[in-house]
Formats: C-alpha cells, structure tokens, sequence
C-alpha cells in the first residue's frame, strides 16, 4: 500500500510540475542550453583563478570566442580558528568570494550579475609539507564549492538572457 501511494503521489507531482511549465535546466531546450559552450572566460592569473575557471569550463563548456563574456573578481581570506597556548595555528578557515558579471562583448551591457560566498577549513597539524597540501586541497574544493554555486545561479537567470 505504502509503494502505491508514492507513485500515486510522484505522479501528481509530475503532472503539477508539467502543467505550470516547469522545464528542467539540463533537458534539450532548457535553460542550460544557451549557457553551454557560449561562455568564454577570460584567462587566469593566480592559481585559485584557475582552479574555478577550470571548473566553470567543466559545467559550462568551453570556449575562446562565445556569445558572453565571464568577468569575476576573486577574494580568498584565511582565518585562524584554533590557535594553540604557544601561539600556533592548528585550523585555519579559508573564506572565498567570487562576484561575477555576464556581459554581452558587443554592447558591454552586464546582462547577469551576482556573487557566492563559501568556506573550507584544513588542520595545519604535521609537518610543513602536510599543512601546505591540506591548503591547496582546501582551495580547490573552495573554487569547486564557489564554481557550483555561480553555475546554478547563472542557470536559475539565464531565462532572462536574448535568445
């Protein structure tokens, strides 16, 4: 009894979401289609620039001449969070902020606009090396956490960009 109540509810779900003309994103059609391979993003300078922007490129396609134009700027901050007696840092907590802008490159209007803000954290116990690579994998899962959230932004506005 309990299994057909779940489809009888699945399918009223289904049948709602079609009538008011919900579309998923990544269905032919739908809005992740004019966003794939349209979108070419400057080059990076840093290595957190390059890290999202390789990301971004992972969900969004790639490409050197598309129809807009990805401008960011990123800050990453790092905070001390567990700081022992004799003044040594056990945890830090890196803080990322990207703020981005969609740009059409033939008339410069900024077409979407928005930012994400997200943290990671890393233990800096053990040795130098051991802290340094827990670092770097904490930026990377950052820019991945940051790159995600831009994506589904830009996919939640992208109704409202010319076809």
């Amino acid at each position: 009894m309990w299994l057909s109540k779940r489809h009888l509810m699945m399918m009223t779900v289904a049948v709602a979401l079609t009538g008011c003309g919900f579309t998923p994103v990544y269905a032919p059609g739908g809005a992740a289609d004019g966003l794939k391979g349209q979108i070419s993003f400057a080059a990076p300078s840093t290595r957190d620039d390059q890290l999202l922007v390789r990301h971004l490129e992972q969900q969004l396609g790639h490409t050197t001449a598309g129809r807009f134009q990805f401008k960011y700027t990123l800050k990453v901050d790092q905070q001390r969070m567990a700081v022992a007696a004799n003044n040594t840092t056990a945890r830090f907590n890196l803080i990322g902020k990207v703020d981005y802008q969609l740009i059409d490159p033939a008339s410069e209007t900024v077409l979407i606009s928005g930012s994400a803000t997200q943290f990671t954290g890393y233990s800096a116990t053990g040795t130098t090396v051991a802290t340094r690579a827990a670092d770097e994998d904490a930026r990377a899962r950052l820019m991945v956490i940051l790159g995600d959230q831009v994506v589904a932004q830009l996919l939640a506005k992208s109704a409202d960009l010319p076809k």
